[in-house]
């Protein structure tokens, strides 16, 4: 009886010992404020915070940490872009920049219908992608009562051309 005791004691001890270590470790990391984007091409993962996150409800009342991520990529490779729920369960915007002057590439996404997204590093017509960027859209109205999208939240990667 005393031999199962002395066991029993140490396995309590060995699992408060494990939970313990594993607390403090996933304590070290603490969670992201905002929600982050994942972005991968040729054996390169960045995951990026937002540019800019503001209040739903006070759109002037923003936290700006200005964050930029940054992919070299090649003309084989795409990006894969992945976005997280927290941004999925809303409707969403992915812009895409090319070299020249020319408008970015607009797609949007409804609620709930996507969690990732490749992005090709060349379109024919628009040449190199230079950049995108993933927006939370919100309606606001101005002082003549219109009513338009406006993003709420913004996450943004630059490409690199080697």
């Amino acid at each position: 009886m005393k031999r199962v005791a002395i066991i029993l004691a140490c396995v309590t001890l060995a699992a408060t010992l494990i939970t313990g270590a594993l607390v403090w470790q996933l304590s070290r990391t603490p969670v992201p404020k905002h929600p982050e984007i994942s972005a991968y091409t040729r054996e390169q993962l960045v995951r990026v915070g937002p540019y800019r996150y503001c209040d739903v409800f006070v759109i002037t009342e923003c936290d700006v940490p200005k964050t930029v991520g940054t992919l070299v990529v090649s003309w084989r490779n795409p990006i894969q872009l992945s976005v997280p729920p927290s941004i999925a369960r809303a409707p969403w915007v992915l812009l895409r920049a090319y070299e020249g002057d020319g408008e970015p590439a607009v797609s949007e996404f409804r609620p709930n219908s996507t969690l990732a997204v490749t992005i090709p590093t060349v379109d024919p017509r628009r040449g190199r992608l230079t950049g995108f960027a993933v927006q939370l859209p919100t309606l606001v109205r101005d002082a003549q009562n219109n009513e338009f999208p406006w993003p709420h939240a913004e996450w943004s990667v630059k490409t690199v051309w080697p």
